[in-house]
């Protein structure tokens, strides 16, 4: 663990229940599930910000994240406008989407890997389709660890024609109304500076307890 005179660096990922159960935005970048099966290359570090002293990793390069909560209460019941509805959807329709959405390289086989996830659950995948043009225009996937009562919000997208609408905020909503069933609290992390602003979004949806994460990357 480095050390300096004002902050000390702590690498927080691998961590206990009980410990993460006191605050799950400040005790782990990722959720419990993520965090105890993804090992941190060696390349990377990921801080918190109140413990982070930027001078220290000159030779990093730094893109922030945030983590946020929301605890399943005062949920609201969002209807689609008329000339949109949920529709079923196929993996590559998914990933297709994704890739649309965020340019990303998102394949159908990459997505495939979530089915196999131990919080992986069928009814937390959502498709919003143009009734005129047929095509998927918003689409979300969460996720549900039943260890500890978590949901996870994993994907948000709407396609860019179709943003400032109300599709991301619908999407959103549906996944919380659809885990409450399940869940006792649900997290969820996006980049701080995309130009998308999805914080503006989560909040809106009542999601709270920002926590700021830098992710570092080592230099070349």
């Amino acid at each position: 663990m480095a050390q300096n005179k004002t902050k000390k660096v702590v690498m927080i990922e691998k961590i206990e229940k009980n410990e993460y159960l006191k605050n799950p935005c400040k005790a782990s970048s990722l959720p419990l599930w993520k965090s105890r099966v993804i090992d941190i290359p060696d390349n990377m570090k990921i801080i918190r910000e109140d413990v982070f002293f930027e001078k220290q990793f000159d030779d990093y390069n730094n893109k922030q994240y945030f983590k946020l909560i929301h605890w399943l209460k005062n949920l609201q019941e969002v209807k689609l406008k008329n000339n949109f509805e949920v529709v079923s959807a196929s993996i590559e329709d998914y990933a297709k989407h994704i890739d649309y959405c965020y340019n990303n390289g998102m394949i159908a086989e990459e997505l495939k890997k979530y089915l196999k996830h131990s919080v992986y659950k069928s009814d937390l995948w959502i498709a919003v389709a143009d009734k005129t043009t047929k095509q998927i225009v918003a689409s979300g996937i969460a996720e549900f660890d039943d260890e500890i009562g978590e949901g996870i919000i994993e994907w948000i997208q709407v396609s860019p024609e179709y943003r400032k609408i109300g599709l991301g905020y619908f999407v959103v909503c549906e996944l919380l109304n659809r885990l409450k069933n399940y869940a006792k609290f649900v997290t969820v992390s996006g980049e701080l500076n995309s130009k998308c602003n999805p914080l503006k979004l989560y909040l809106k949806c009542g999601f709270e307890n920002k926590i700021i994460w830098n992710i570092l990357v080592k230099k070349q």
